[in-house]
């Protein structure tokens, strides 16, 4: 494996601890205030612009799902026994 081989594995393998970092503080109790939010989308958007060049599956992947958590959840509220959304 030549040394350019190398080092891009290894940043692949960077890449996939930085996302499961990443995945770990997006959870909705770290992510309460407008500022946690803000940083969370930077994070997530810088994340895909390193990994938009790996080819590495897992990396793909873990960019999916951080860009997953930038998508507001749905909330069902039920009225007089009838669902709104």
């Amino acid at each position: 494996m030549g040394k350019l081989a190398t080092i891009d594995v290894a940043l692949d393998e960077m890449l996939v601890n930085l996302a499961t970092i990443v995945l770990r503080l997006s959870k909705p109790e770290m992510t309460r205030t407008p500022e946690a939010r803000h940083a969370l989308a930077q994070s997530v958007h810088q994340y895909g612009v390193c990994a938009a060049r790996s080819t590495d599956p897992r990396v793909h992947e873990l960019k999916s799902q951080l860009e997953e958590t930038l998508r507001p959840s749905l909330r069902v509220v039920v009225r007089n026994g009838v669902k709104v959304s």
